[in-house]
């Protein structure tokens, strides 16, 4: 009986293997058609606004913006920044706000597979699928995929849209300082808006767009190039 339960286990955990990288691999080269996050804004009588747009027509300086406000060492770790995440929990056990040091492959990995939610399942999850990823689809597919699906507003998603909601142009002539501001929103897309920007948003858009210089002197972006 024990050894029937564990041949059963096993032969589950084979197909979810199989099944998954099957799924990773088919996005590597086609773009993830939809994902839960779009499907929670439907649920909730929201439209989704997205144009999938490749990563050579989009502004080397979103790329290099979203390095810069999310994951400097994007182009050096294999999927996780450990120290970035021994940072975040530091400063979170002294209080104020809330910070994590997911990376954009964790990111990208939770967005294209994974609902928002979940606690430490999702976690799990995610952790796995990164590694996906990162061995199947390699940085510029990481950060093409990224770039294209993460939510830059409310029903809005991937820097295409987010540069035609806010500037009304596309995502292949932005400035560093519009890149900055899209890059400031994606921790909080359904709260923070690009255009007209105050508070945290503009001081933190701004700052980015001054780090965008560094991330293309110091080649931060090399992996992208």
């Amino acid at each position: 009986m024990i050894a029937r339960v564990i041949g059963l286990g096993l032969k589950i955990l084979l197909w979810f293997i199989v099944v998954t990288a099957l799924w990773v691999l088919a996005y590597r080269f086609v773009p993830p058609p939809f994902t839960f996050t779009m499907l929670g804004d439907v649920m909730s009588g929201h439209s989704v606004t997205k144009a999938w747009t490749p990563l050579s027509d989009i502004d080397p300086d979103m790329a290099r913006a979203a390095i810069a406000g999310e994951d400097s060492r994007f182009c050096s770790h294999h999927g996780f920044d450990f120290r970035a995440m021994a940072g975040a929990a530091a400063r979170n056990a002294r209080g104020g706000r809330i910070r994590g040091g997911s990376t954009i492959s964790q990111q990208t990995a939770k967005n294209a597979f994974l609902i928002q939610g979940g606690g430490y399942v999702r976690k799990a999850f995610e952790a796995y699928f990164t590694v996906l990823i990162e061995t199947l689809w390699g940085k510029r597919r990481i950060m093409e995929v990224y770039l294209n699906i993460a939510e830059t507003g409310i029903g809005t998603y991937g820097v295409q849209a987010g540069a035609e909601r806010y500037f009304r142009h596309g995502a292949d002539r932005l400035s560093a300082t519009e890149a900055g501001r899209i890059a400031a929103v994606l921790p909080l897309p359904k709260k923070r808006a690009a255009i007209d920007p105050r508070g945290f948003v503009r001081s933190h858009g701004n700052a980015i767009a001054a780090r965008v210089g560094i991330v293309r002197r110091d080649g931060l972006d090399a992996c992208l190039r």
